[in-house]
């Protein structure tokens, strides 16, 4: 996904992931805070616009659909949350998120780490 994607547009990507196929008031009723009908109307269409989703119409209704791989809309989420909180800088994301109380890792999870680590100084 080159393009980034505004909070509100990961938003209803992320919900029509977890549901597969929703309509637009489908959307809106899953999402936390949501903006009008309309709103949401206008952003699925400029989602559409992106590539990022698609819709299908079924008995009168269209229905929603993500196109975009869900390990790439990842990506493009995180790499915002990168550039607006730890200035782009990945290191300054990872020590916060490993720094973090409230963080708990498992053996797995940490043996994980230290090989990317190691792979990252490889390269």
């Amino acid at each position: 996904m080159e393009q980034k994607l505004s909070r509100r547009e990961l938003q209803i990507v992320e919900f029509l992931y977890s549901v597969g196929q929703a309509t637009a008031a489908e959307v809106r009723a899953g999402m936390a805070d949501p903006p009008g009908y309309s709103a949401v109307r206008a952003t699925l269409r400029i989602l559409e616009e992106k590539g990022v989703v698609r819709h299908e119409e079924k008995d009168g209704r269209y229905l929603f659909s993500p196109v975009v791989e869900r390990e790439a809309a990842r990506r493009s989420a995180l790499s915002r949350l990168i550039d607006t909180f730890f200035d782009g800088s990945p290191a300054q994301a990872a020590a916060a998120l490993l720094g973090s109380t409230q963080a708990r890792f498992t053996e797995s999870e940490l043996d994980r780490l230290e090989e990317l680590v190691r792979q990252a100084r490889e390269q």
